[in-house]
This record gives C-alpha cells, sequence and structure tokens, in this order.
C-alpha cells in the first residue's frame, strides 16, 4: 500500500502539468511550441528505432564509464587527501586552479592531445564529474565522528581495516551526496562534448536536428535526456538506499528519542 502511495505522489505532478501542457496547447499555437501526444510519437519514432543502438546506447554508455571512473578516482584520492593534512595543504591550491577551468573548455585542447574519439568524449565527463565526488569525500573524511576515530585506535584498528570499517562509512553520506551532483554534471557534460565533436550520440543528433531546423524532433531529444536523468536519479536512489541503510536507521533512532 505505501508503494502505491509513494508512486502516486511521485507520478501526481508529472501527470498534472501534462494534462495543464495539453489544454494550453490546444487550438492554434506557434509550431514551434510541441504538443504532449505528437511529441511522444515522434519520441518513439526517433530514439526508440534505429537510433537506439547507434546513438542512444554509444552515449549512455560513454556516460556510465565516465561516471565509473570519477566515482572510483574521487572517492580513493578523497579517503587520501582527506586523511592527511598535509595532503590537503599540499593539493588545495592545485585543487582551486583546476576546478576553476571549465572541462567544456579543455575540448579543443583534448581534441588535439587525445584526438577526435570516444576517449576525448569521455575524459571530458570525467574532468567536470570527478569534483563533486573528490571534494564531497574529502569532507566527508575530515568530518569523521572523533569518538569513533578514537575507538578505532584503542582497538587498534589501522591501514585498510580503518578505511573499509570506519572511514567509508563514516564519509558515505557525504560521498553520495557527491555523487549525485556528478550525475547531473556529467548529463550535461555528455550532451556538450558530442555536440562539439562526435560522429553518434545523443548530443550530435539533437545537433543535426537543430541545424535542419527539425523542431519536433529536437523537442524529442530534450525529452530523452529528461527521462535518462530520470532513470539515473530511481537507480542512484535505490543504490543510496542501500548504502546508507545504517545512516537512515541512525536518524530515525535519534528522531525517536
Amino acid at each position: 500500500m505505501n508503494i502505491l502511495k509513494n508512486l502516486a505522489y511521485w507520478l501526481g505532478l508529472p501527470i498534472i502539468l501534462i494534462l495543464i501542457w495539453h489544454f494550453a496547447t490546444m487550438g492554434d499555437i506557434s509550431p514551434f511550441v510541441p504538443r504532449p501526444l505528437p511529441l511522444w510519437e515522434k519520441f518513439v519514432s526517433v530514439w526508440l528505432g534505429e537510433n537506439l543502438l547507434t546513438d542512444v546506447l554509444p552515449s549512455i554508455g560513454r556516460l556510465l564509464l565516465a561516471l565509473a571512473i570519477s566515482i572510483v578516482l574521487g572517492v580513493v584520492l578523497g579517503v587520501l587527501i582527506g586523511s592527511f593534512r598535509s595532503a590537503r595543504w599540499f593539493f588545495e591550491p592545485l585543487f582551486e586552479f583546476l576546478r576553476a577551468i571549465p572541462s567544456t573548455i579543455m575540448i579543443p585542447v583534448l581534441l588535439l592531445v587525445v584526438g577526435l574519439n570516444d576517449n576525448m568524449r569521455i575524459t571530458v565527463i570525467v574532468l567536470g564529474s570527478i569534483w563533486p565526488v573528490l571534494l564531497n569525500t574529502i569532507t566527508g573524511v575530515r568530518s569523521l565522528d572523533e569518538v569513533l576515530s578514537n575507538s578505532a585506535k584503542v582497538y587498534g584498528v589501522h591501514g585498510w581495516g580503518r578505511v573499509w570499517h570506519l572511514v567509508l562509512p563514516g564519509a558515505s553520506p557525504a560521498i553520495m551526496a557527491g555523487v549525485r551532483q556528478s550525475l547531473a554534471v556529467g548529463l550535461i557534460l555528455m550532451v556538450v562534448s558530442e555536440m562539439f565533436a562526435s560522429a553518434n550520440g545523443i548530443g550530435t543528433l539533437i545537433t543535426n536536428f537543430q541545424n535542419r531546423v527539425a523542431v519536433p524532433e529536437m523537442w524529442s531529444g530534450v525529452l530523452l535526456l529528461g527521462v535518462v536523468g530520470v532513470v539515473l536519479s530511481a537507480i542512484f536512489a535505490l543504490v543510496q538506499k542501500g548504502v546508507l541503510k545504517w545512516y537512515d536507521g541512525l536518524k530515525a533512532a535519534a528522531d525517536g528519542n
């Protein structure tokens, strides 16, 4: 029953907005404003046919690989740097410098260095997506519970055991917050990297539609990006629920007290 109730809450607002959109676009309107039903038909014909294999899946594959690299690198570097104060002082100026550089501005440089291939597009996504994970991991490691840290020392928990049983679980709420931010950044950079230089992909196809003034097809690409974002968010919520089960239980117990 709770599942149906949550589903109703989750779908309620989108259904209301679609109904408002439907009634607002009845009658004579600008040809550049899409109607819900024709847009859905265009979405099915454009993105769920041949383009699913040639453009959609390659884009999603590059995005997922880049996000996996960003998360692994961000967590590993974040744990190492967050565990040592001297490392934080050493790397902080470099991080501030690199973080100020938009990863999209690196596309021309990467085109020359890496070449026009998937490696360049994945590198662009990683350069932008790694920062939320890295900085949140450093913050999470720095804010570990001092009592738990001292208890680990007393019981002789050091090295990898300390990282696995104390640092990663303690920093996991901050890490997951960083991963959530990197999902949105990665999706944006996936489209931008394909718009600049790519032979296939969602961004390339949307740009082609724009150049041909194929307005309904272009709107269907916007709809696809929204659907991809919602699916990624839903998968992330399931993963987060499993990873932070202990944290949610702790908060529930604290609220109960």
